[in-house]
């Protein structure tokens, strides 16, 4: 008479890992994930300043498009102590202007536009503003360019040479 179940009770056949292989993978994925995690929030980061520049751009394309559409100068200001900015006409009617836009630029994120213009810039009460023509251009006494700061990072949206928008670009 032959026991095969004393075969299957001998330690070398159990298929487990032991606790130093666990403790080993562990510290290998610690490892891992302390090299990999400040890159991931300068990524993250990154993508915020990124992402309020293309809404920020496509804030301006839609001031552009209503100045086209409505016949009359549209204005983008900017308000850096209140981190809003905001999309309305320029002589809006004695009720107000019903289209007009305010937006809450994105936490850590300042926004300041830089005129270069020696003839005063464009500016809609007391704030800096970019102006939008009835033609679709922009106005030449707009802010060259507007920065967009999170931390360390730098964005630019930067007016086109022919004055019809603004474009994104990683430098001034």
């Amino acid at each position: 008479m032959t026991l095969e179940t004393g075969k299957h009770n001998k330690p070398q056949d159990r298929c487990a890992f032991t606790l130093i292989e666990l403790i080993l993978v562990m510290a290998l994925i610690a490892v891992a994930v302390s090299m990999v995690a400040p890159r991931m929030t300068d990524f993250v980061r990154g993508r915020a300043l990124d992402t309020e520049a293309r809404r920020m751009l496509a804030l301006m394309h839609a001031g552009q498009s209503r100045a086209v559409s409505e016949g009359m100068p549209i204005v983008l200001w900017f308000d850096a102590k209140q981190n809003t900015c905001g999309l309305e006409e320029e002589t809006p009617s004695k009720s107000g202007d019903p289209k007009a836009e305010d937006v809450t630029i994105s936490d850590g994120v300042q926004v300041a536009p830089v005129s270069s213009s020696a003839q005063g810039a464009t500016a809609f009460h007391h704030l800096p503003a970019i102006r939008f023509l009835p033609d679709g251009s922009v106005d030449e006494n707009s802010p060259q360019s507007v920065q967009l700061t999170e931390g360390s990072e730098q964005m630019w949206l930067t007016k086109l040479q022919n004055h019809t928008g603004y474009e994104v670009s990683n430098s001034k």
